[in-house]
């Protein structure tokens, strides 16, 4: 009983110590400088959205968003799509091609891809990519596959492959029987691969202002980044900015959680 009183005490620390920065960007944010200046900590009294208009307005976040979330949805798309496919192939054919691409695979997540920033950009400006939705989503896309490829290989050899025998013996292409059979089984893993990809992308900081910089399809953390510079001595301006940014991305993770764990788990016990 006391071993489980301490426990308690030490998961409601740490959940605290968690809490602390959001509850303090948040309420910030609903406040106006005289209240930041005095009561810097405190709870709004009274909340004020002035903040959240003005930063809008001025961080332009309108375009941002719109930027983000096609780069983001797009590269979903395509990750889901090819990793999937991809996936199916390696967890069902018992090849040394099979392995061996399985392993190329995962040396694609051990190596770090900023190894090749260089190479890279060269190749996007080389392809009149520079600047634009495309080479982002074309980066993204073969940066996260690897990682892709493995999630979904675990969990595709956790299922029984008599679901897509049925269907093959009923008459059923492998394609149909994929897309149509194995791919709806797929859904607790695939909202894995959306979350942790979509958290990577929006999030991701250095190459939008990389390739993206000056062209005036700026993501948000770009725009953010750009935002905060300015108004550096406006606090309840920057972290109405922040919350902005960060609401569409906490949003989906909201929506998406339970997937996340469900699909690990099935994913690790194949």
């Amino acid at each position: 009983m006391r071993r489980t009183f301490l426990l308690e005490i030490v998961m409601i620390a740490v959940a605290v110590a968690f809490l602390f920065p959001v509850y303090t960007l948040v309420a910030l944010s609903l406040k106006d400088p005289a209240q930041i200046s005095q009561t810097p900590l405190a709870l709004p009294a009274p909340p004020t959205l002035d903040n959240f208009a003005n930063a809008w307005t001025a961080a332009a976040l309108g375009p941002s968003l719109m930027n983000s979330t096609v780069i983001t949805v797009a590269s979903l798309i395509a990750l889901i799509a090819l990793g999937s496919f991809a996936a199916y192939y390696l967890a069902r054919v018992k090849s040394r091609l099979g392995y061996g691409l399985y392993i190329l695979f995962l040396l694609g997540i051990v190596l770090p891809f900023q190894l090749g920033m260089i190479p890279l950009y060269e190749l996007v400006t080389g392809l009149g990519l520079l600047g634009t939705h495309a080479g982002m989503i074309i980066f993204y896309t073969g940066i996260q596959l690897p990682f892709t490829v493995f999630l979904y290989t675990g969990f595709i050899r956790a299922l029984p492959a008599d679901y897509a025998s049925a269907a093959q013996i009923d008459g059923a292409s492998q394609l149909t029987a994929f897309t149509r059979v194995v791919f709806p089984l797929l859904r607790p893993i695939t909202g894995t691969v959306l979350i942790l990809n979509a958290v990577f992308i929006w999030n991701d900081f250095f190459t939008p202002l990389l390739y993206l910089g000056g062209s005036g399809f700026e993501t948000v953390p770009v725009s953010v980044f750009a935002f905060v510079g300015q108004y550096v001595s406006d606090h309840g301006l920057v972290f109405a900015g922040l919350v902005l940014g960060a609401l569409p991305i906490v949003a989906v993770f909201l929506v998406l959680q339970r997937y996340v764990i469900k699909g690990f788990a099935s994913g690790l016990k194949g």
